[in-house]
């Protein structure tokens, strides 16, 4: 294996206009692993204790029953895996405030066999399949003329609608949007009083600087069906294809992003890790050098325990908000805003640099940070309290054709 990252500064050059860049969380030292640690990690406990303890602070539990959380996720998420396989029906799935797992079903016959099953069920008056056709009308909506002022708008299981999350609406592109939501009636809603959002990227003070020197956080490492290694990021932050480096010292280039300033987007883009350097399969906690597993990216369900690790705010958790959100993106450049699709949102805590930063729950991999409210401050350690979005990981794996690596 070649030499490995080590989790400081990373800088890149891309575009004028919407340069980024990314720093470390899910990179190791080669010489960090060690036989003997390799073999304490065999015998270490199911969940990293930085987890455990971030799961407690949020909750005001004891990481006794912070473990005991955890492991009923698990084993909801597992019967749920079970339902499909079993020829079971679902029309989505959320986890409550309380930890319970609650599957839609689309009638009482499929709810009772989903009950029998081990987990609660409802027939919900629309489910997640109507609530993303309706998503689906507004993102058409949307890439037609950008609705500046609508901050995002996605699909929100628990409450049984869609979200619609407003900072003003005083433009007529903004109107025009709210006006076709409206239409849906209860199945929208639409909450005011947001703040406006941008892509978290930010100059690193102290980085070597190149014609635009930015910074992003590094996201997870997968393979192609060649063996050939990437790196997967937020889409903005390879959005010119750029070469990254590390320590001013080159490891990856940019090969495919998905984002476009001022177009409708999404935000997921590869690079190709150059030979002789790889990315670690444990994601940093920024804490005393420990850091969590990978060992796959099984989607978390809405509600469920989430940490990030990012360069700006270190390891930050809360938990996933929802899936399938829109936003509109204000570039802090004074450039066109940009609508992002696809996005999951959550209760994490981010600010900028942080984008391409790592998303996990449990050891399944989720996402990379994508953006959050631009004005928004974490007070520092896990249990900051915030909110941001995430490009997840296992549609990029999907759209791009790679595996990812794992521990």
């Amino acid at each position: 294996m070649g030499a490995c990252l080590l989790p400081e500064g990373i800088s890149v050059r891309i575009s004028r206009k919407y340069a980024v860049v990314a720093a470390a969380g899910a990179l190791l030292s080669v010489s960090a692993v060690t036989g003997t640690q390799a073999q304490a990690s065999e015998a270490a406990p199911r969940y990293q204790p930085e987890m455990v303890r971030a799961l407690a602070a949020s909750l005001g539990v004891s990481e006794d029953t912070a473990v005991q959380r955890l492991e009923r996720q698990d084993a909801q998420q597992a019967r749920l895996a079970g339902l499909a396989k079993n020829g079971i029906a679902a029309d989505g799935a959320f986890f409550d405030a309380t930890g319970r797992l609650t599957v839609n079903a689309d009638d009482a016959t499929e709810a009772a066999k989903i009950e029998k099953a081990g987990l609660d069920a409802r027939v919900p008056a629309r489910g997640q399949a109507d609530l993303d056709r309706i998503k689906a009308k507004l993102d058409t909506l949307a890439a037609k003329r950008v609705p500046a002022g609508v901050a995002s708008w996605g699909v929100d299981l628990a409450s049984d609608t869609v979200t619609v999350e407003v900072n003003s609406d005083r433009g007529a592109a903004a109107k025009a949007f709210l006006a076709e939501a409206a239409a849906y009636g209860s199945a929208v809603k639409i909450v005011r009083g947001q703040e406006k959002l941008s892509p978290q990227a930010v100059i690193y003070p102290g980085s070597r600087m190149t014609f635009n020197g930015y910074l992003c956080s590094v996201g997870y490492g997968a393979r192609d069906r060649n063996g050939k290694q990437y790196l997967v990021t937020a889409g903005h932050c390879v959005e010119d294809l750029p070469v990254l480096s590390y320590d001013n010292v080159r490891f990856a280039k940019g090969t495919h992003s998905r984002f476009a300033l001022g177009s409708r987007s999404v935000d997921m883009g590869i690079a190709a890790v150059d030979s002789g350097n790889s990315i670690a399969t444990s994601v940093g906690t920024w804490g005393n050098g420990s850091s969590v597993a990978v060992q796959g990216s099984r989607r978390a369900a809405s509600g469920a325990a989430l940490c990030k690790s990012g360069q700006t705010t270190g390891w930050t958790c809360g938990k996933v908000s929802s899936y399938n959100v829109s936003v509109t993106y204000t570039d802090q450049n004074g450039g066109p805003d940009t609508v992002v699709t696809g996005l999951g949102s959550s209760t994490v805590c981010t600010q900028g640099g942080d984008s391409g930063g790592a998303y996990i729950s449990g050891n399944q991999a989720q996402g990379m940070t994508s953006g959050g409210p631009s004005s928004q401050k974490c007070t520092g350690g896990v249990n900051s309290r915030g909110s941001s979005y995430f490009q997840p990981l296992d549609d990029a794996l999907s759209y791009y054709g790679l595996t990812l690596n794992t521990n």
